[in-house]
């Protein structure tokens, strides 16, 4: 293990300190790149993920894909956690913290409009950041594909539908260009570079060193997206340091609740760690473009909504590198690792 992955946490922490002192004293430099956005999705980042993600696609084997139906009970796991529990705890969970146990610290309305954020996060599983998590943890990369495709599917006709029914509302317009451009952008771009890859390194040993090489390159592309998510973020975590805090502690009990239900789940039912890793990731973290966005349509930008799901884009990464390490050290706890061919 290299220097960029051994003191990873070491270079997130720098990179959250860079991004607030860069935000604060910088406002107009981050402005800038924070207005390179289509469609909720702001460019820069996007190509940090890519670069993040085009290492792990480059793993993905099209033939193994095809047998993902012989080992189906990950997907199972993954699908009723993501769309049977998770939205409802994130909602229960929103609402006991925010109605009882901060009801003191804030107003009642602001406080219905931080549960309508997390609602929207809850209801969003992660699409883009999972490959990361899953090649920190020696993921499948052919089944973490399959389990965010699936998931992707399933957003396109139960996200408004779950979303209305937890929020109270008559209508939740999903922003189609958010949704599909992140899935082209995060999924089959990248998908696309890997085969392309695979198709010209045709050699095993190649192919690993190539993606080897990579590594570094993935690490800070992960640095540079925390400095400016944190960057873009830092005006209103200094004006709202007690919000931010308040919302955070849900979101961090929500975030560790389904990791364990799912990491757990997996574990019972035989599943090797490849595959338990990512699919808990992939419910612990959130699709926070399309959360962002809906929350900015129905709400308003400058809405309490809007600030929830702006903390938990803030705190994801930290809480998941956390889940990555722990993950990482109970790998003997699975059955034997099963990469599908």
């Amino acid at each position: 293990m290299g220097i960029f992955e051994r003191f990873l946490s070491v270079w997130v922490g720098l990179g959250m300190l860079a991004g607030l002192v860069g935000g604060a004293f910088f406002p107009e430099a981050f402005s800038f790149l924070g207005d390179l956005q289509y469609a909720q999705i702001n460019m820069v980042i996007a190509v940090l993920i890519w670069l993040m993600i085009y290492p792990m696609m480059m793993q993905v084997d099209f033939t193994a894909v095809r047998n993902i139906h012989r080992r189906p009970k990950g997907l199972m796991i993954t699908i009723v956690v993501n769309w049977l529990i998770k939205p409802f705890t994130m909602a229960l969970l929103a609402m006991f913290f925010m109605r009882y146990v901060f009801g003191d610290f804030i107003s009642s309305a602001l406080a219905e409009e931080y549960i309508a954020g997390m609602i929207l996060l809850g209801v969003a599983p992660c699409t883009a950041m999972v490959f990361v998590w899953s090649q920190l943890t020696k993921g499948d990369a052919n089944y973490t594909l399959a389990q965010v495709a699936i998931n992707d599917l399933i957003m396109v006709v139960a996200f408004a539908p779950i979303a209305a029914f937890l929020l109270g509302v008559t209508d939740v317009t999903v922003p189609w260009d958010t949704l599909l451009l992140s899935v082209a952008l995060f999924v089959v771009i990248p998908l696309v570079a890997g085969v392309v890859t695979r198709h010209f390194v045709k050699q095993p040993e190649k192919l690993n060193h190539l993606a080897a090489s990579m590594k570094p390159l993935s690490i800070m592309g992960l640095v540079g997206t925390v400095i400016l998510l944190f960057g873009f973020q830092a005006q209103t975590i200094l004006d709202n340091p007690v919000d931010i805090v308040l919302i955070a502690i849900p979101l961090l009990v929500q975030t560790y609740l389904i990791f364990i239900i799912t990491y757990r789940w997996m574990k019972k039912w035989k599943q090797p760690h490849c595959v338990a890793a990512p699919g808990s990731m992939i419910g612990a973290s959130n699709f926070f473009e399309l959360a962002v966005a809906v929350a900015i349509s129905l709400f308003g930008i400058h809405s309490g909504a809007a600030l929830a799901t702006v903390v938990g884009v803030l705190v994801e990464v930290p809480v998941m590198l956390s889940l990555v390490a722990y993950a990482n050290k109970t790998r003997n706890d699975f059955v034997a690792e099963e990469i599908l061919q």
